[in-house]
């Protein structure tokens, strides 16, 4: 088992019922269903394209409740895309972290450990999609950049987590990443 810390730069909630784009708040209590109010809070689900051997629609554990973004991908992406900047709303980031720059390859299983004692456990990788690339396109003006996001953050786009013990987290935090 290997153990690292990393710094938790900001916490954010998605509670606008129109859009996927999150917003930034001091704390977040999670809880087993997520984070309260948070468009992807729920113990389930309905299955989508990602879980095509499932009829659409078809509840399941909901194993995206949290997505987790590092500042060094999203500057990563930036790059690759020719623009000062990405930002962890513009993704739907619930958490974004510094120290820890290769975020979106942490194997499932990994545990996020909080100081309140809140922990999270890895899902997976949160694959690149259209609809931050809308976003980002929508900010800047320019259409080519919502195809040029999925290309341009395949391995960076971070991780989706599901609540393993409820508690507190705290924008400039820290937290432990224990990888068995």
């Amino acid at each position: 088992m290997r153990t690292f810390e990393a710094r938790v730069e900001g916490v954010f909630v998605a509670d606008d019922p129109s859009t996927f784009v999150t917003r930034g708040v001091p704390q977040i209590q999670v809880e087993l269903g997520g984070i309260p109010g948070d468009r992807h809070y729920g113990l389930l689900r309905p299955a989508d394209s990602r879980q095509h051997f499932y009829p659409s629609g078809t509840l399941i554990a909901n194993r995206r409740q949290i997505s987790i973004v590092s500042i060094e991908e999203c500057a990563r992406i930036a790059q690759h895309m020719g623009l000062p900047e990405i930002r962890p709303e513009w993704l739907g980031a619930n958490l974004a972290v510094s120290g820890f720059p290769n975020l979106t390859l942490l194997p499932q299983g990994a545990r996020l450990l909080f100081p309140d004692g809140a922990g999270l456990i890895s899902e997976g990788e949160n694959l690149p999609c259209i609809g931050p690339g809308n976003v980002i396109a929508g900010i800047h003006g320019d259409p080519g950049l919502a195809p040029a996001f999925v290309r341009a953050a395949q391995k960076l786009r971070g991780i989706v987590c599901s609540v393993e013990r409820e508690g507190q987290i705290t924008a400039n935090g820290s937290v432990q990443i224990v990888i068995p």
